[in-house]
């Protein structure tokens, strides 16, 4: 495919049950993997994944920049840098790691680990719902469970920041964190 911005789909007319009943089953097969990226390439690489109608999600968050010349744009950039989510069968692994700026799927050894999709599914319902952006990844603090909403049952490390609070969420498979502003009568104390 010459052109990167764009691509084909070609739809097929009529379906067949036994098609329904074999997708059905492939969905259930499919998992979320983290792709790791060359820098700045997150939003490329996901085009990409659309063109191959590979199913993707590219978490974002807005920021205002100040550039040089004065001007004050609303800026989206991805909440992990370096990282896409993919929701793959295993075997389509080949598929993800051919897309340029892709650089690795994300595992233990040569085997990729896939993520939680309940993570996965909070991060998609819940981005428009709350205000994130990144935050360094913590590895003590205290933390709490969120109990109440988009998140709930999601654990992280409670930090405060100007009388809000905010629970740092953290993908250990990727070590990445992002904070995420909550009320305090959302939180209750995490078992460890």
């Amino acid at each position: 495919m010459s052109n990167f911005g764009e691509c084909a789909v070609a739809e097929v007319p009529g379906s067949d049950v036994r098609a329904v009943v074999s997708s059905l089953a492939l969905e259930q097969d499919r998992k979320w993997f983290a792709v790791y990226t060359a820098p700045r390439h997150e939003k490329s690489a996901t085009k990409q994944f659309d063109c191959r109608q590979i199913e993707s999600f590219l978490p974002l968050y807005s920021v205002v920049h100040r550039w040089k010349n004065r001007s004050n744009p609303k800026v989206d950039l991805p909440l992990f840098p370096n990282y896409v989510f993919v929701h793959i069968e295993r075997r389509q692994c080949f598929r993800v790691l051919e897309v340029p700026g892709v650089l690795s799927i994300v595992g233990s050894g040569r085997e990729p680990s896939p993520l939680p999709n309940s993570d996965i599914e909070s991060l998609r319902s819940g981005l428009s719902l709350r205000n994130f952006e990144p935050h360094p990844y913590l590895v003590a603090g205290e933390k709490a469970r969120i109990k109440s909403g988009p998140f709930a049952g999601m654990a992280g490390i409670i930090v405060r920041k100007k009388n809000q609070f905010r629970v740092v969420l953290t993908l250990d498979l990727i070590m990445q964190s992002v904070a995420v502003e909550v009320d305090s009568d959302e939180l209750e104390p995490a078992l460890s």
